[in-house]
């Protein structure tokens, strides 16, 4: 390979650890899993089951667990509705603002930790996907969905895993505000019923949620689109704080991150040409609209 650094398939889009990964490693800090701890005894008090409290707090029951282990950081609205449920002192609100991350490599498969250390500090972010709704626009039920129907078949730990990554991966939208993330995604995409209509349905929501933000832009590719400038496949973009463009390229059980200046400026200019090609912004959003009309 000239310029690039070869590394292995990103599986299922963005590079969360494939069945049988044995470089899995959950790394939490202590304060996620003491804020965890507190906050699974204060529901055992309250005298709630992990089930009745995630349909309280409108989580999955999942969620609920991984956050109580420390494997995943709670969301601010899971903070929130948690205070109100366990005696609304401050407690866990406060206690919150403390806790940290670590890591930040559960469920990531080892090949994918370089890209996924350059997505946290890139001051651009631009992503192409034809095949599935990128990850860091997917609702939770979807990369479910998508692990489901992943072969060879996983076991519950590492899906959760895998979904906790991804989940945990996307709160870089909220995080950091300055920083664009640009998507252009096919219409067929949006389109496809994978999990069902519901999940679909939910997958919409979130995407017109997200895509309200000032720092996140969508533009959908029309399937009746004449011309079309990346049809060699889903590729992503990012810019360092140096200023250094590099690339990251993927087929099925294949992926590279690519450095070469020459070729990043190649896919560049397919990118941009693509964005010229693709729905604005605001008829994308009313594309999308449309379809979640439809269901």
């Amino acid at each position: 390979m000239t310029g690039g650094i070869d590394i292995m398939a990103e599986g299922c889009g963005d590079g969360e650890a494939a069945g049988g990964e044995p470089d899995r490693e959950p790394d939490p800090s202590d304060s996620l899993r003491t804020w965890g701890a507190v906050q699974q005894a204060l529901r055992e008090h309250a005298g709630y089951s992990r089930a009745e409290f995630a349909d309280l707090v409108r989580f999955s029951k999942h969620t609920v667990e991984s956050v109580e282990l420390g494997r995943r950081m709670p969301d601010e609205s899971y903070v929130v509705r948690s205070e109100e449920l366990l005696g609304n002192t401050g407690a866990l609100r406060k206690s919150s603002k403390y806790v940290t991350r670590g890591r930040g490599d559960v469920g990531l498969a080892a090949w994918f930790r370089q890209w996924a250390r350059l997505e946290r500090v890139a001051v651009s972010l631009c992503t192409y996907e034809c095949r599935l709704v990128p990850g860091l626009l997917q609702s939770e039920g979807y990369a479910r969905a998508l692990f489901e129907n992943r072969l060879p078949l996983l076991t519950e730990e590492q899906m959760e895993a895998q979904v906790e990554a991804r989940m945990e991966r996307q709160r870089m939208l909220h995080e950091r505000p300055t920083v664009p993330f640009h998507f252009i995604v096919e219409e067929s995409v949006f389109r496809r019923r994978l999990g069902g209509r519901d999940v679909l349905r939910e997958q919409l929501d979130l995407v017109l949620e997200l895509t309200a933000l000032h720092n996140v832009m969508l533009q959908v590719m029309p399937t009746e689109a004449e011309f079309h400038a990346c049809m060699d496949g889903p590729v992503q973009l990012l810019e360092t704080p140096e200023g250094r463009r590099l690339a990251y390229s993927e087929g099925q059980e294949n992926g590279r991150l690519i450095s070469d200046r020459k070729e990043v400026r190649t896919l560049q200019q397919r990118y941009d040409t693509l964005r010229s090609q693709a729905l604005n912004p605001q008829d994308s959003r009313g594309l999308l609209e449309r379809l979640r009309g439809e269901l």
